[in-house]
């Protein structure tokens, strides 16, 4: 059997796709303890080295700039000068799996995406995008390990749950907006959710990230003449994602969009409502009662990133009953 000491794991994507490939990270720390971990990620997401204590090391290489060639090239130095005996790439891209072997890494992990990483990967995996992702990253171990599945674990403090609580994050992240995707009700339906829930005796905490200072500011002029008693207004108040995560964990329900915070709701086993548009939920929730997507089934959806990259004009699949809301809490 081979015994690994030095690990490079490659992830490239946002905050909740790191989260999503946790469970490579436990699985690899469960088998090999002693073996150190390194993952390479994008600079925008390196924040999610604050919510894992299994890593040893990290560094960013942000592949998807206009410089990818240099950053890729980046890549290639650090792996080839880092004496790593594993290496792990969740891409499929297949110039990575040529740059991968040329640092002459004894086991190299891929996604059988071409012929070119069928020949030059020691493990190349079938890539099944029809399942949950955290699955879809976990295969990439299975040549290495025997451990069964576990979902993404981040390290949060335990903190006592706030009573009668209801956590509402109503942001997407800016790229998605800058990328004319839309996934995430209006501010003014968010509004009428903290109502909703006001009305019926919980008490809503209000959260967001630095991207949804625009979002928040429309809520808060809805709500300017209701009645705010069980209502808490914390955003701007948790300065990092591991105050964000702290929050949700300490909330006995998680209302969100997809989007990092419902991966980071996943992670700390808080009960979590996410509302879905044109995104697929099967792909990104887990199959649980724990974990539910509010959503409108119209026959058009799931479509982004499937059959278009940008979010269509008319979103049906926003149209959604909020009432349900209540009857899922």
């Amino acid at each position: 059997m081979d015994i690994y000491k030095n690990i490079l794991l490659i992830n490239f994507g946002g905050i909740g796709d790191e989260i999503l490939f946790m469970p490579v990270i436990q699985s690899l720390r469960k088998k090999y303890p002693n073996a150190k971990i390194t993952l390479c990620l994008e600079g925008r997401s390196k924040s999610f080295i604050n919510l894992t204590n299994q890593l040893n090391d990290y560094f960013c290489i942000d592949i998807k700039t206009k410089n990818k060639y240099i950053e890729m090239l980046k890549l290639y130095f650090r792996a080839l000068f880092g004496k790593y005996d594993l290496v792990i790439s969740a891409g499929g891209n297949p110039l990575i799996a040529l740059l991968l072997f040329f640092t002459g890494i004894k086991t190299r992990v891929g996604y059988k995406t071409s012929n070119l990483s069928k020949k030059l990967l020691t493990h190349a995996v079938e890539l099944n995008k029809n399942q949950y992702a955290s699955n879809m990253y976990f295969d990439l171990v299975k040549p290495i390990t025997k451990t069964e599945f576990e979902l993404p674990q981040i390290n949060v403090e335990e903190k006592e749950k706030i009573t009668n609580s209801v956590l509402v994050h109503a942001g997407v992240s800016k790229i998605s907006i800058m990328k004319n995707i839309t996934k995430t009700l209006s501010a003014e339906k968010w509004a009428e959710i903290i109502k909703l829930l006001l009305n019926n005796g919980k008490n809503v905490i209000l959260a967001g990230g630095p991207d949804d200072e625009e979002c928040v500011n429309a809520i808060r002029k809805e709500l300017a003449n209701h009645n705010l008693a069980n209502f808490t207004d914390m955003y701007g108040k948790t300065k990092n994602i591991i105050e964000l995560a702290q929050l949700i964990k300490s909330s006995e329900v998680l209302i969100c969009s997809d989007s990092a915070p419902m991966h980071i709701g996943v992670a700390t086993n808080t009960k979590t409502i996410a509302v879905f548009g044109p995104t697929d939920d099967k792909t990104l929730l887990p199959k649980s009662d724990k974990f539910i997507a509010l959503k409108n089934d119209v026959n058009c959806r799931p479509c982004l990133w499937s059959k278009r990259q940008t979010s269509c004009e008319k979103l049906d699949c926003l149209n959604i009953d909020l009432n349900k809301i209540l009857e899922l809490i």
